[in-house]
């Protein structure tokens, strides 16, 4: 161990002093906002734990947004966001600041850190060091910003790692952001809480000054989680949201099964309540994903927006557990899709070619006139996990008859494989409904 640590320190003062000087010529170092930084303190009482902002109380009620609508998030109730890192393809991280700023939210700054997953090597003390150099210029860069809460050192770090020095990584790098910047704690967030993980981060990262903790379908668990990990010190859910796609039902040949639009919001609502809210001895508040949309496994299975950009029922049911308001214009509700009758728990098998009839019930509380829209695409094959990027899937060409009620009759793909029907249903008022079902095409036509 002396002797890795030695060679990193040699590391980080070659890799800082080149750094500096760049820094310090630069013509885009940055200016401290004129009206300085927030004052952001974790404070105890008996073992009960607090966020104050400004030396105000601030319990997190946020979204996890990435270049997303922060407009939409201030105006649904909440109060912060966490980013992965400071940029985004759509603005900078000055940008983005200076809009949450504006809509009154604070930022969570997501800081990426290398992952063992990825290939990065945490032995090697040149590696190491580039990496910290480069995160104390972003923390230079945003430290002073009054939008900024706290710094997020890395993603998931536990995931899929075995070498335990990454976690002397992350306690160096928490050590230099406590020493240029006093005003903001410092977290990681975890793939889940165990005990061993937990142990992991006592012993070699102390510097932290709270964790991230990250669940999905098992959420419900957290409570004992925690006791059983044996943490005591503050924490904050960063993710949370609908069930998993690793944790979800399975058709016969592997394909996830994802809830319905409505389904969705009735557990995220659950969840907030019983899981979250009910904490306030170590809960500091939440980041619910994802405030915006991505591709995985699904292009609907964590976004809370549909690619075209309608808000669904899992927002409307954030702004309830926010506020206790209801929206004035709500999302429609839905119902799971059947394909003649059957759901997917079903294991659905089509014939290629033939024509078949599929429906979903659905609704609107405000008396919208409900569009539905339905498509195939083949099954994603991708394996990724911790949210790497997936590409969405190819639509399939295939003739759809849709119904005065919603429903449809469609043709089955020619080719065998694994498919996915899906429907997005709109209001024309900005919110949309959605449900997909998994089907496959048999290999051979039915002898029927």
């Amino acid at each position: 161990m002396q002797s890795r640590a030695r060679a990193l320190a040699a590391a980080l003062i070659a890799v800082a002093s080149t750094t500096a000087t760049a820094i310090a010529s630069g013509p885009t170092a940055p200016a401290p906002s004129p009206e300085g930084p927030s004052s952001v303190r974790i404070v105890e009482d008996d073992g009960r734990y607090r966020l104050l902002v400004n030396g105000a109380p601030f319990h997190v009620k946020g979204a996890g947004l990435q270049g997303g609508d922060q407009e939409a998030l201030a105006a649904r109730g909440g109060n912060a966001f966490r980013t992965w890192r400071p940029d985004s393809p759509s603005e900078s991280g000055r940008e983005m600041l200076d809009r949450a700023k504006r809509n009154g939210l604070f930022v969570a700054l997501g800081i990426e850190v290398g992952k063992e997953r990825h290939g990065f090597d945490y032995d090697d003390p040149a590696a190491v060091a580039a990496q910290q150099a480069r995160i104390r210029a972003e923390v230079l860069q945003y430290k002073d910003h009054p939008a900024l809460l706290m710094w997020v050192v890395g993603n998931e770090l536990n995931l899929e790692a075995t070498n335990p020095a990454v976690w002397d990584a992350v306690d160096s790098i928490a050590e230099m952001i406590h020493e240029i910047d006093p005003n903001h704690p410092v977290m990681t967030t975890l793939a889940g809480i165990d005990r061993a993980v937990v142990e992991q981060v006592k012993a070699r990262a102390d510097s932290l000054d709270l964790l991230g903790i990250q669940l999905y379908g098992d959420i419900d668990g957290l409570p004992q989680k925690l006791r059983e990990s044996g943490w005591t010190g503050p924490y904050i859910v960063t993710e949370w949201g609908p069930t998993g796609h690793w944790e979800s039902p399975l058709t016969a040949w592997g394909a996830p099964i994802e809830d319905d639009s409505s389904t969705k919001a009735r557990l995220l609502e659950r969840r907030y309540r019983t899981a979250i809210e009910s904490d306030r001895r170590q809960g500091l508040g939440s980041f619910v994903f994802l405030w915006g949309q991505k591709q995985e496994r699904t292009p609907t299975w964590y976004g809370l927006f549909l690619p075209s950009g309608e808000s669904t029922a899992s927002i409307d049911a954030m702004q309830r557990v926010w506020t206790g308001r209801v929206p004035g214009n709500v999302s429609p509700s839905i119902t799971p899709i059947e394909i003649e009758g059957r759901r997917a728990v079903e294991s659905i098998t089509l014939v290629p070619g033939r024509s078949y009839a599929a429906r979903v019930d659905t609704d609107d509380a405000d008396g919208d006139a409900l569009d539905h829209r339905w498509t195939i695409r083949a099954e994603s094959t991708a394996r990724t996990v911790g949210g790497d990027p997936e590409e969405v899937p190819t639509e399939v060409a295939t003739r759809f008859e849709v119904n005065q009620g919603g429903g449809v009759r469609f043709d089955a793909p020619l080719h065998p494989g694994a498919y996915r029907l899906f429907v997005e249903v709109r209001d024309g008022a900005g919110h949309a409904a959605y449900a997909n079902a998994p089907f496959q095409v048999a290999e051979q036509a039915d002898p029927k």
